[in-house]
């Protein structure tokens, strides 16, 4: 029924602008001939009255479009201009594909790119007053962002007077048992405060009470959304189920907000309160910090205060103390701060990228506005008004414009879809802010904006050039020149703008190319090829002492070093490109103490782990199999812990100590080798010192085999040989160290900055060259008849070529100058992101030009070829 009254509506409508034009022609008839019966009254012959009354009475067409504006026909007035904008489009279909093809890119990149800026750096955090919450490290002189010690963070509660609550957080899993046997569970450890402190309430159940943190205190567990979805099929019976994790049972009483994440902590599907990591050790450190500020506190009255806390601290507790700072960040800069730049590059990336775009739309909408002043000066002496003309063309921009908008939000969508799916799983596990990535209100704001804008451009762009004197010099043989003129010199600003904003783009991808190959070729320390790991987890109770943990060591690395195309195989309690943490405190036996800290990375190693890696010795030797609790306890180092501690001494022989006060620890240092890159690619190597693994047995170790042949293949029988071994044992995540160096967090950022700033920017080199060559080419058309009068007068055809390519030569130059110009102040902003590569590297920039200035080269020789082609008599006739 409704669409039979819509439909009638119209109808209505329709008709009654049908019955107005009937009735408005009568009317026009009816005047003209009693105003032509006065003249012939006043004895004018009939036809000459006839004429006379049809001047006086005006210009038929425009009063049709008067009256039509005046009594508002506006829908059919819409419909007959749209119309007419699709028919003008398909006239011309080169001209609105390619003004499609290229509004879509610069739309689509902006508004992708837009959603990741805002699910990761505008979208709020999902807990109360995230302004608020600040995150706690200590600081020491390896680092500024480390953990906290348990009597540390206690000092720091009971003693601060800026926080309204201050909580600890360990982001470290679980291994979980089950119907299914024993594996790896991703969670989190926290104080009994910790969701207070956010300002999160579980959905199902209740939060943890206090002192429910405490050693003494039943073991409770609160479970994430997802975890409770898939794991437990979301049913509400799930509280006050037993789920046995580490070995333990704990007591399920909660599930946290389907929206809730922590990115520090993540991925962790059960959360549990902090009893394990209650230590009454102040050198042992494995917790961070979070707190509230109080209303009216400021961050940096609030860092004063915790700094002035440790700094008593260290002076009332020098031997585990000493030099150790408070640190302190927004919790937002903890979430985003490594990622805010990234993103804020690839945004400037696409919205250059959409600057080219719009100007080259412009460029094209003006040429055709250029040729279509003929057409414009006949409609407007045929009656139609300057509004009317204006409507027309505003009509057309939109259609443009609406299109462009349309296919550009569907591919951002599919390009939001794509990069989010081309994250690593480990990857995104850490940016839970990006779940559910795509449109919502405030991207789609964004998207309505930069349409918005350039519908406005595109409509009223080429309106201004329909005044009085326009369109009677359209019918004009010397409009002609003046237009042509006219447009070079806008012509020639726009492709200036163009050719400027591709060598920013050409010169930032270039940047960070080189900084990516450079972080892949970064040395590390080992051989990558045919490495392949896993990372094995004992926690059953038949490892609890250090023999069967030895014993386990010893079978897996001789039943993996039987396996077919396994050369050699290790074992470490911490891989290479990992996070750098994991550190210990030591002293120099024999040598005078005078306060200094002394820290480095510590890692627990097969005597095989070396040999695996391919690390190069440098002194000594290294670990033997035999070297356990029942020999004496010996340490290698790394070539970074030799020169901070050793320098200008050989440090073979030399011993170190944990606790000076017990001689039967001493470590032996029997070997130096080349540094491995503990850290990040990106990092400065640290000190490192490699101890035996049976020295210090843990059920936790990574498995790392060098094979003979494809390492990928080989996985899936590590994994069922350890099975085989114990089916209790846990295994998880199996690699190469290839995809561990390409998978990390620093080499996936500068690898999706490279391709995506290069991808702009190669789209921007092919806008601006295309820009150029339009410019040159119309150009050309519109000296036609100039060109043909040199070439009759005896100019060389060499002498045309020089002409035409002189012109599009001082566009390029002053394009790449501005653009080197800009690319050092902007590269100057990226530099935090660049590796291995100055900000104003020489080579980038002459490189940069030289592509540029080749391809606007090319460009320009196709017209030039056109014009030293033209025949000086078909020039001279067709003008």
């Amino acid at each position: 029924m409704d669409w039979m009254l819509r439909i009638f509506r119209k109808l209505t409508i329709v008709g009654r602008g049908e019955r107005f034009k009937r009735e408005l022609e009568e009317e026009m008839v009816f005047h003209r001939e009693e105003t032509a019966k006065q003249f012939r009254a006043r004895g004018m012959a009939s036809e000459d009255a006839r004429y006379a009354a049809s001047r006086q009475f005006g210009n038929d067409v425009r009063l049709r479009d008067e009256s039509h504006e005046t009594v508002a026909f506006w829908f059919e007035g819409m419909v007959q201009d749209f119309r007419f904008a699709l028919r003008q489009l398909r006239k011309n279909p080169g001209f609105a594909l390619t003004a499609i093809v290229i509004l879509t890119f610069g739309i689509g990149a902006s508004v992708a790119i837009f959603g990741f800026v805002d699910a990761a750096l505008i979208k709020p955090l999902p807990y109360k007053d995230p302004n608020r919450l600040v995150v706690l490290f200590e600081s020491i002189p390896l680092g500024p962002r480390f953990h906290l010690s348990y009597p540390d963070y206690v000092d720091w509660k009971r003693q601060n007077t800026v926080f309204q609550s201050l909580d600890v957080y360990a982001p470290y899993g679980f291994m979980l048992t089950d119907s299914d046997g024993t594996h790896q569970a991703d969670g989190a450890r926290v104080s009994d405060g910790f969701f207070h402190t956010l300002g999160v309430a579980p959905v199902l159940g209740r939060d943890f009470r206090s002192g429910e943190d405490q050693k003494n205190a039943s073991r409770t567990v609160l479970l994430s959304y997802s975890a409770w979805q898939r794991r437990y099929g979301g049913r509400k019976d799930v509280l006050g189920q037993t789920v046995v994790l580490d070995g333990k049972p704990n007591t399920i009483i909660g599930v946290l907000p389907r929206d809730f994440h922590f990115a520090p902590a993540e991925p962790a599907d059960f959360w549990t309160t902090s009893q394990g990591e209650i230590s009454g050790c102040r050198g042992c450190h494995g917790l961070y910090g979070i707190a509230r500020l109080k209303v009216g506190v400021s961050f940096q009255t609030a860092f004063a205060n915790i700094k002035g806390i440790a700094d008593q601290l260290a002076r009332q507790y020098p031997d585990s103390n000493r030099d150790q700072k408070a640190y302190m960040l927004p919790m937002t800069e903890v979430i985003v701060g490594d990622i805010r730049p990234i993103l804020l590059v690839l945004l400037s990336g696409a919205g250059l990228l959409l600057l080219i775009a719009t100007i080259n739309v412009a460029s094209l909408l003006m040429v055709r506005s250029e040729s279509r002043r003929r057409e414009i000066a006949v409609r407007g002496a045929l009656g139609a008004s300057r509004m009317r003309l204006i409507r027309q063309f505003v009509t057309e921009g939109l259609v443009l414009v609406t299109t462009s908008s349309l296919l550009g939000i569907a591919a951002a969508y599919a390009g939001m879809q794509v990069i989010g799916h081309s994250i690593p799983k480990d990857m995104m596990a850490t940016m839970p802010y990006l779940r559910g990535l795509g449109f919502n209100p405030r991207v789609l704001l964004f998207a309505c904006a930069i349409s918005l804008i350039a519908g406005v451009l595109f409509s009223f762009t080429p309106a201004l050039r329909l005044s009085g004197a326009d369109m009677r010099e359209g019918l004009t043989d010397g409009g002609r020149g003046y237009a042509g003129t006219m447009w070079r010199r806008i012509g020639s600003n726009l492709v200036v703008v163009e050719l400027t904003t591709a060598m920013v783009l050409l010169v930032g991808a270039g940047l960070l190319g080189q900084s990516f190959y450079h972080l892949l070729h970064v040395d590390i320390g080992l051989q990558p090829d045919h490495l392949a790991f896993l990372t094995v987890g004992a926690a059953s109770n038949s490892y609890d002492k250090d023999e069967p943990k030895i014993a386990l060591e010893r079978r897996l690395i001789g039943e993996v070093s039987s396996l077919s195309g396994v050369k050699s195989a290790g074992i470490s309690t911490s891989l290479p490109i990992g996070d750098g943490d994991g550190t210990t405190g030591f002293r120099i036996v024999g040598r005078p103490y005078h306060g200094e800290h002394m820290e480095v990375a510590i890692r627990k190693v097969s005597s095989g782990y070396f040999t695996t890696l391919q690390a190069q010795l440098l002194r000594g030797r290294y670990l033997a199999e035999d070297e356990d609790n029942s020999k004496p306890q010996v340490v290698v180092i790394s070539e970074t812990m030799a020169k901070q501690y050793f320098p200008g001494e050989n440090p073979i022989g030399k011993q170190i100590a944990f606790d000076i006060d017990k001689p039967k620890e001493y470590l032996e240092i029997i070997g130096e080798v080349k540094d491995l890159q503990e850290g990040q690619l990106d990092a400065a190597p640290r000190g490192a010192m490699y101890v035996p693994y049976n020295q210090g047995p843990t059920g936790f170790f990574s498995l790392i085999v060098r094979t003979s042949q494809d390492e990928e293949s080989l996985l899936p029988a590590l994994t069922s040989l350890i099975h085989q071994i114990d089916p209790n044992i846990a295994t998880f995540g199996a690699s190469t160290m290839r995809e561990r160096i390409h998978n990390s967090p620093v080499a996936y950022l500068h690898r999706s900055a490279a391709w995506l700033v290069g991808g702009f920017a190669g789209l921007a080199l092919l806008l601006g060259v295309v820009g150029l060559y339009g410019v040159i080419a119309y150009s050309v058309s519109q000296r036609t008849r100039e060109i043909g009068v040199r070439m009759a007068l005896g100019a060389q055809r060499g002498s045309v070529y020089r002409l035409i390519l002189r012109e599009a030569g001082w566009l390029t130059v002053v394009g790449i100058a501005a653009g080197m110009a800009a690319s050092l102040g902007v590269t100057m902003l990226m530099r935090k992101l660049l590796f291995g590569v100055r900000a104003w590297d020489v080579s980038t920039l002459i490189a940069v030009a030289i592509v540029l200035g080749g391809c606007a080269l090319v460009a320009s020789y196709l017209p030039a070829k056109r014009a030293a082609s033209v025949n000086p008599v078909e020039a001279l006739r067709a003008e």
